[in-house]
């Protein structure tokens, strides 16, 4: 489901969301490969935070993402700062844009938006469309461990002057799916607020699930870390992150790719 309302509020809301060390890491992985300064494409843009840092450190950065609110916010938010990057409306799964990329970010567990394997599998054949030959894929996930036992039943509420919000967090009946059940209420003219319910679905899979997917769909696993890190995850990892190459199978193992879970 595509961001509406809680556009309005996102980044007041994930104010305390880790972005400069994912941008941090996400050059990290630049360097690695020996891609000083690589066309980008982020897929999942949101209303363009890492878009944000990382045009202000020179990379050119376009971004995609499904929701029209998350967008206008992003134009909004760059606009004022003088940025002016391509942002376009599209599905991750069949997106068409007619160029190419030196690497495709899927960052902040966009990807978990997607949560059939079918998806999963769809996303990565569109992004290997897009990529140059020996383009990147980067992308991260929640772990099965995060969702099943440190996301799930979680409730948070707060309050400020201008926003009220609860966010309560459900398993589902599918293996490593959550719903996020999001009431706000957000202040308009004459002290008055305004309710919006939204319900998002996240759902993310194994490793050993992704890395077939990668697999089948033409990319060669770079290697497979965990929490902004360059260490293999393990089974209290929460956040796993993904590289992986749009190259024929190769004899090089990449970073870490006879450990992966």
């Amino acid at each position: 489901m595509a961001y509406t309302a809680f556009a309005q509020a996102y980044d007041q809301l994930m104010e305390g969301a880790p972005y400069d060390a994912w941008t941090e890491w996400v050059i990290d992985v630049f360097k690695r490969e020996g891609l000083p300064f690589p066309k980008v494409l982020e897929a999942g843009c949101g209303t363009g935070t890492i878009l944000e840092l990382l045009l202000g450190k020179g990379f050119q950065v376009d971004g995609l993402d499904l929701s029209e609110e998350m967008l206008a916010a992003a134009e909004a938010k760059l606009n004022s700062k003088g940025l002016h990057p391509l942002l376009m409306c599209q599905d991750m799964r069949y997106f068409d844009i007619g160029t190419s990329y030196d690497v495709i970010l899927v960052l902040c567990d966009s990807l978990n938006y997607l949560t059939t394997e079918s998806d999963v599998e769809k996303a990565f054949l569109a992004f290997h469309r897009h990529l140059t030959a020996e383009g990147l894929l980067v992308f991260d996930v929640h772990s099965l461990h995060y969702i099943e036992n440190i996301l799930a039943g979680v409730t948070i509420a707060d309050a400020a002057d201008d926003i009220s919000y609860i966010w309560k967090t459900f398993l589902t009946d599918m293996p490593g799916e959550v719903e996020h059940e999001l009431t706000l209420f957000l202040e308009r003219q004459g002290h008055t607020y305004e309710r919006y319910d939204e319900l998002h679905t996240q759902r993310t899979f194994s490793v050993s699930q992704y890395n077939v997917l990668l697999e089948k769909t033409g990319f060669t696993i770079q290697g497979v870390f965990a929490d902004f890190t360059f260490t293999v995850p393990t089974n209290a990892s929460e956040r796993i992150f993904f590289v992986a190459k749009k190259l024929p199978k190769q004899t090089d193992t990449g970073y870490n790719k006879d450990n992966l879970l």
